[in-house]
C-alpha cells in the first residue's frame, strides 16, 4: 500500500462520519415537514393547497442558489462553506415553529431551500479533495448511506417529540421543527472544527502521506482540466452532465413519491 493509499483510508475514517452525520440531518430537516403535517395544519389552519405549495417552494430555492452555492464552497474553503450551511439551515428549520399563516411558511420553506443549497454538490465536490476516481464510487456510496440512515432513525425522533406535545406550552410540531433544526446548527458549529479543506491543511496526516496523497489529487486534478470542458457553459453542453442531471432527478423524484421527502 502506498502512502497516498495510506492517508487517503486515514482521510476516510476521520471525515466520513461527519459527512454521514450531516446527511443525516439534511434529509431529517427535509422530512419533518411531512412528519408535522397532521399537528401542524391542525394547530394552523393552513389548508392542503397551501401546504402542498410551502412544502414545494422549498425546491425553487434550492434550485436557483445550487450553483452560485457550490462556487462559493470552492472559492472560501469546504470547512467554512458546509459550516455555514448547516448552521442557516438549522435556524431556518427551527423558525418554523413560529410559522402562523400562509405567507409565513411560504417564505420559510423558500429560505430554508436557499440556506440549504448547495450542500449535498458541495459534499460530493470536497470529496474530490481528497479521494482519487478510483476511490471515488466506495466513498460515494458510503456518503449515500446517510439518507438510509435518516429514515431509520428520523422517523422515530420525529415520533417522539411530535408525543411531547404540551411540554413547556409547545405543541409536538413545535419541538420537533425546534430540535431538529438547532441539532443540524451545533453539528454546523462542530463541523467548523472537525474538517479539513484539503490533504495540504491536515496537520493530522503523518508528512509522507500528507505530500503523496496531495500529489496524487493535484495530478489526476491536471489530468481533468487538460481533458474536460474548458468553460460552464461547455460542461452543460455534455451529454454526459445531462444525462447525470436526468438520472439524479429522476432518483429524487421516486424519494418523493415515497413520501419521505418534501424538498
Amino acid at each position: 500500500m502506498t502512502d497516498a493509499d495510506r492517508g487517503a483510508d486515514r482521510a476516510l475514517a476521520r471525515l466520513m462520519p461527519w459527512l454521514l452525520l450531516v446527511h443525516v440531518l439534511s434529509y431529517l430537516d427535509r422530512a419533518n415537514i411531512g412528519f408535522a403535517k397532521n399537528a401542524f395544519q391542525a394547530s394552523t389552519g393552513i389548508s392542503e393547497a397551501a401546504y402542498a405549495l410551502g412544502a414545494g417552494i422549498f425546491s425553487i430555492g434550492y434550485a436557483l442558489v445550487e450553483i452560485p452555492s457550490n462556487l462559493m464552497l470552492r472559492r472560501f474553503g469546504a470547512r467554512r462553506w458546509l459550516s455555514r450551511i448547516m448552521v442557516t439551515w438549522g435556524l431556518v428549520s427551527a423558525s418554523l415553529m413560529f410559522v402562523r399563516t400562509d405567507t409565513q411558511f411560504y417564505a420559510v420553506r423558500f429560505l430554508l431551500g436557499i440556506t440549504e443549497a448547495g450542500f449535498f454538490p458541495g459534499v460530493i465536490l470536497y470529496l474530490t479533495y481528497w479521494f482519487s476516481d478510483a476511490r471515488r464510487a466506495r466513498v460515494n456510496g458510503l456518503f449515500y448511506f446517510g439518507a438510509l440512515l435518516s429514515f431509520v432513525f428520523g422517523g422515530p425522533l420525529s415520533g417522539f417529540l411530535l408525543d411531547i406535545d404540551g411540554t413547556l406550552g409547545l405543541h409536538g410540531w413545535q419541538w420537533m421543527f425546534m430540535v431538529e433544526g438547532l441539532l443540524a446548527s451545533c453539528v454546523g458549529v462542530l463541523i467548523w472544527f472537525k474538517l479539513t479543506d484539503r490533504p495540504d491543511d491536515a496537520a493530522w496526516l503523518p508528512e509522507p502521506e500528507r505530500r503523496a496523497l496531495s500529489a496524487a489529487i493535484a495530478a489526476e486534478e491536471h489530468a481533468k482540466l487538460a481533458h474536460g470542458p474548458a468553460h460552464a457553459l461547455a460542461a452543460l453542453r455534455d451529454w454526459r452532465v445531462l444525462y447525470l442531471a436526468a438520472t439524479s432527478r429522476c432518483w429524487r423524484r421516486c424519494a418523493n413519491r415515497s413520501g419521505r421527502i418534501s424538498g
